[in-house]
């Protein structure tokens, strides 16, 4: 069987965009796998959601690969990873991908926010220097050691000096062996589309699919109906309705068989009759 990169690049030399819905845990990894996609996409902010923080930069690299390697093992689609600023220099990039790869992720990307970072949509960033982050893409480049894995340059450039800037980061990162950009928080359909055009490789857009790019990330859609349904749930608990425990026709081992209960029952079957 391929490899998870492998997988992932085969995807991604289809005509195609991949869209990849953003999951925070194996629950909403699963359903978006179990929904039709062709690859689960991790977010940070969901992360630190689910860890009960604002996306601040608050995680640590053990945190966010763990939560990854959670998510990689129990889907079979490939995952793309937000790794956020790398967690350092070119030292600590060096170990990020290395951590993330071992755990047969597909992806990541490592952005050009001063640490710790903000939610890419959020006002108050700060970027380092242009030289600084291509010399950590390129450090990210070397520590691979399968070639398919896939590094992702994202720059948030275009909210602090301008999409000029954005765009020139964007393509010294791949002149110096990024496999994508990732142009983050641009502010218009024009913009989006601008993209694509001007920067000299594939690229990653974080919201809409459609238009000219490969990848189209939603990281924040299932969360967002998780909260709606939640909060839904707990008023009406609250006001003395008695909620469903259920989703209608269901019963509890419907629910458990979305999760590989077929596949567990299988093994034990197996062993029992072994024994």
């Amino acid at each position: 069987m391929q490899s998870a990169p492998a997988r992932l690049r085969a995807l991604l030399a289809q005509p195609d965009m991949v869209v990849a819905p953003g999951a925070y845990d194996a629950i909403t990894a699963r359903l978006i796998e179990q929904a039709g996609f062709p690859a689960v996409y991790m977010t940070g902010a969901g992360t630190s959601a689910a860890r009960g923080f604002p996306d601040y930069g608050l995680l640590s690299l053990t945190e966010m690969v763990e939560n990854a390697a959670m998510i990689a093992r129990s889907i079979s689609l490939p995952l793309i990873s937000d790794a956020d600023t790398g967690y350092g220099n070119e030292l600590n990039v060096t170990r990020t991908v290395r951590e993330f790869e071992s755990r047969g992720v597909a992806a990541i990307h490592i952005e050009d926010q001063v640490s710790p970072k903000r939610c890419g949509h959020l006002d108050g960033k700060q970027i380092v220097p242009r030289e600084e982050f291509v010399s950590k893409i390129r450090a990210a480049i070397a520590a691979r050691r399968d070639p398919d894995f896939i590094i992702i340059a994202r720059t948030d450039a275009r909210a602090v000096i301008g999409l000029d800037e954005a765009i020139d980061r964007a393509n010294a990162a791949l002149a110096v062996g990024a496999d994508m950009a990732f142009v983050e928080a641009v502010v218009s359909l024009e913009e989006m589309a601008a993209v694509p055009q001007r920067v000299h490789g594939p690229c990653l857009l974080n919201i809409v699919p459609g238009g000219k790019t490969p990848v189209a990330i939603l990281p924040g859609v299932l969360l967002r109906e998780v909260i709606r349904a939640v909060d839904l749930g707990l008023r009406r608990l609250k006001d003395g309705e008695e909620p469903p425990l259920l989703p209608p026709g269901a019963t509890v081992m419907d629910i458990f068989r979305r999760f590989g209960a077929d596949e567990w029952d299988g093994l034990r079957r197996r062993y029992d009759a072994g024994a």
